[in-house]
């Protein structure tokens, strides 16, 4: 069964910056396309951004972190990455690793249980 465990949430100073990671188990990685979504207090959970299944694969972002954020994935580490740079208190939020089937890109049936990002002003 596939499992998710993200790490590197904390708290930061706006204009700094954040590595998260999101390891994962129980299946072989690189027969998922991997996400990463956020959801801010009183706010639905919303799309950051997603990598094919291979390393260096077509990514999406959202448009409010284009150019800010980064994401990637180490294929024999089996980990995904959320670089995020230049934060803000906005972005303050508990961040959500998700995976889909290769044969289900669009559908994230697996998910971590989050891990808290604090951009203070």
């Amino acid at each position: 069964q596939v499992q998710l465990v993200e790490s590197g949430g904390g708290l930061v100073q706006a204009g700094g910056s954040l590595k998260l990671s999101c390891t994962f188990s129980g299946s072989w990685f690189s027969n998922y396309f991997m996400g990463w979504f956020r959801q801010a207090p009183g706010k639905e959970r919303e799309f950051v951004a997603s990598i094919a299944t291979w390393s260096g694969g077509t990514t999406n972002y959202a448009d409010f972190v284009r150019g800010r954020f980064t994401i990637s994935r180490d294929n024999v580490q089996f980990i995904a990455f959320l670089q995020m740079k230049n934060l803000q208190p906005e972005d303050t939020a508990v961040y959500y690793c998700a995976a889909a089937r290769l044969t289900s890109p669009g559908q994230f049936a697996y998910w971590g249980r989050g891990t808290q990002v604090t951009v203070s002003s």
